[in-house]
C-alpha cells in the first residue's frame, strides 16, 4: 500500500473560504491521510458552496469564528492566502512550534522534477501561460501549469509531478510569504517587475519586494534568476546578492547576459566561456507582427518566456538552444491571452469589447489604455476597492486619452481616490457616469452615439472585494452582462 504523507497527523485548515483554494487544500490533505479540522469566520450558510464540495470528507468544523485553542490541538496549520504572515494567528502558531504551511510551501516541499516559477506585480500570469505553452512545443516530457488562480491550484498538479516533469508556476506575494529556506529551489525564477500594489497588506514597497525576493532565496549557482533590467527595483534584488546566475530582460538596452529588442528583433546575449568571459549575440526573430497583435507591453512577457525556455534548455546541456528557440517564431503569433487580461471578448467591424478585470493596479490600466487608445471612441469602465495605491498617474492618463463622457466609474473606495485626483487636474467628470453595479453601467452605455471605431475597455485598476468575490468573479459577471448588451 502506498504511504500517505500525513497519516495520523492533525491538520487545521485556517480559512476554508468560498473561492476554491480551501476546498482543494482539504481534499489534498485528506487524500494524504490527515485528520482535518476546518475553521472559518464565515457561517455555515455563507460557506455552503464549499461545504457541498466536501460532503464526502470527514472533518471537524468550527465555523463563524477562529480560536487559538484549535491551533493548540493540531500538528500542522494551513493558512489560506487571506491570512497575512504577520497576523496574530500565524505568530501564535509559531510560538507553539506548529508547522506553518500554505500551497506554495507544500509544493516546494513535496514536488518532484524541475520548477520554473514566476512572480511580479504585472505580467506574471501571461508570462507563466506563455512559458508553459511554448515549452510544450519543444520538450516531449510532461509540462505542468499551476498558480494562484482557483482553476489552476497547485494542489491539482502536486501529485502529478515526477522526476522528469517541469512545473511552470505563477506565484503571488501572498503565496511566497510562507516560502522558507529549507524548501526546494526553482531551477529558474523570474521577477517580472515591481510596481505599487498590495500596500494595504505590506507596510512599504521594500517589504513587498522582499517577499517577492523569496522566490530566489534558495537558489544556487546551478540555478537561474531572470530580472527586468528596465524596472527600478532590480537594483534592490541585486543588492540581496542572489547566488544564482542572473540574466536580464530589456526593451531599452543590451544586457550583459540576457534578452532584448533591437530593430524590432529579439536577441539573446550570453556567455560562451566562464573562464574567458566571452559573450556571443544570437538573433532570434522579428516581433513586428507580434506587437501589432498583442501590443507593446506584452513584449516583456514574451521575452521572459523565451529566455526562461532558453535557460532551461541550457541547464539540460542541450547544444545550441538558440536554434530550438528560433523554431518558436510561428507559434508566438498564436498565443492565447489569459482570461480577463486585456482579453478581447467581442469584436466586430466597428466595436471591440475588452475584459481586463485582472487589472488590479493603476499601472495595469495605464497599459491597457495605451494599447487601445488607437480607437477613436475609447470608453473606459474603471474603479473598485482600494489597496492603498496612488492614482495620480492614472488620472493624468485618463485626462489625456479619455473623453469625460466616455469615463464610466464603478463606485468603490479606489474610485473615490481616483475622482479626487481627477478633480485636482480639472478633469470635467460627469457625475451621472458613476454607478453602483455593472448592470447599471451596461444599461447606460449607448454605442449608437459613436458607432465608428469604438472600444469598451473594462479595466478596474483596483481590487474587487467590495462588490465581488475576486477579480475572476468580477470578470465572469462582466462577460455575462456583455452578452446581454450585445443582444
Amino acid at each position: 500500500m502506498k504511504s500517505r504523507l500525513f497519516e495520523g497527523k492533525k491538520v487545521l485548515i485556517f480559512g476554508l473560504g468560498i473561492l476554491g483554494g480551501g476546498v482543494q487544500a482539504v481534499k489534498w490533505f485528506y487524500k494524504n491521510g490527515a485528520k482535518i479540522v476546518i475553521t472559518d469566520k464565515k457561517t455555515k450558510k455563507e460557506l455552503q458552496p464549499s461545504l457541498l464540495k466536501l460532503k464526502n470528507i470527514k472533518a471537524r468544523y468550527i465555523l463563524g469564528k477562529h480560536r487559538f485553542k484549535d491551533i493548540d490541538s493540531v500538528d500542522i496549520v494551513y493558512f489560506n492566502p487571506g491570512v497575512s504572515y504577520k497576523s496574530e494567528w500565524v505568530k501564535y502558531a509559531r510560538e507553539k512550534n506548529k508547522e506553518i504551511v500554505n500551497d506554495c510551501y507544500l509544493f516546494f516541499k513535496y514536488a518532484k522534477g524541475d520548477i520554473i516559477s514566476i512572480t511580479g506585480t504585472r505580467g506574471k500570469t501571461t508570462t507563466t501561460t506563455w512559458t508553459y505553452e511554448l515549452l510544450k512545443k519543444i520538450l516531449k516530457f510532461p509540462i505542468l501549469l499551476g498558480g494562484n488562480q482557483p482553476e489552476k491550484s497547485l494542489f491539482k498538479i502536486l501529485n502529478k509531478t515526477k522526476e522528469k516533469t517541469v512545473s511552470v508556476l505563477e506565484l503571488s506575494s501572498f503565496q511566497l510569504e510562507f516560502y522558507e529556506k529549507a524548501l526546494k529551489s526553482p531551477k529558474i525564477a523570474i521577477i517580472t517587475n515591481i510596481y505599487n500594489d498590495h500596500l494595504n497588506r505590506y507596510s512599504n514597497f521594500e517589504e513587498y519586494a522582499s517577499v517577492k525576493a523569496r522566490i530566489f532565496q534558495n537558489q544556487t549557482e546551478n540555478d537561474y534568476l531572470i530580472l527586468n533590467l528596465d524596472n527600478e527595483w532590480t537594483k534592490f534584488f541585486l543588492s540581496l546578492k542572489p547566488q544564482s546566475q542572473v540574466y536580464f530582460v530589456s526593451l531599452n538596452k543590451k544586457p550583459k547576459q540576457g534578452i532584448y529588442i533591437k530593430d524590432e528583433k529579439i536577441f539573446i546575449n550570453d556567455i560562451l566561456s566562464n573562464l574567458r568571459k566571452e559573450y556571443e549575440e544570437y538573433e532570434l526573430f522579428s516581433v513586428k507582427k507580434f506587437k501589432e497583435i498583442y501590443g507593446n507591453h506584452n513584449l516583456y512577457n514574451l521575452l521572459f518566456a523565451i529566455l526562461a525556455i532558453y535557460l532551461y534548455l541550457k541547464s539540460k546541456n542541450i547544444k545550441n538552444p538558440q536554434n530550438k528557440i528560433k523554431k518558436l517564431k510561428n507559434f508566438v503569433l498564436n498565443l492565447k491571452t489569459p482570461e480577463f487580461r486585456q482579453e478581447i471578448i467581442y469584436k466586430s467591424k466597428n466595436l471591440i469589447i475588452v475584459n481586463d478585470s485582472c487589472s488590479t493596479s493603476p499601472e495595469a490600466t495605464i497599459n491597457a489604455i495605451d494599447r487601445f487608445k488607437k480607437y477613436k471612441n475609447l470608453i473606459l469602465i474603471t474603479g473598485g476597492t482600494d489597496k492603498n495605491l496612488d492614482f495620480k498617474d492614472l488620472a493624468k492618463k485618463i485626462k489625456k486619452e479619455i473623453k469625460p463622457e466616455n469615463l464610466i466609474l464603478l463606485n468603490g473606495s479606489a474610485t473615490k481616490k481616483l475622482i479626487k485626483e481627477l478633480k485636482k487636474i480639472n478633469y470635467h467628470l460627469k457625475k451621472e457616469n458613476i454607478f453602483e453595479d455593472l448592470k447599471e453601467i451596461a444599461s447606460n452605455i449607448n454605442l449608437r452615439k459613436n458607432p465608428h471605431s469604438s472600444a469598451i475597455l473594462f479595466s478596474p485598476a483596483s481590487a474587487s472585494f467590495e462588490k465581488f468575490k475576486n477579480e475572476f468573479d468580477r470578470g465572469k459577471k462582466f462577460n455575462r452582462i456583455v452578452r446581454r448588451l450585445i443582444k
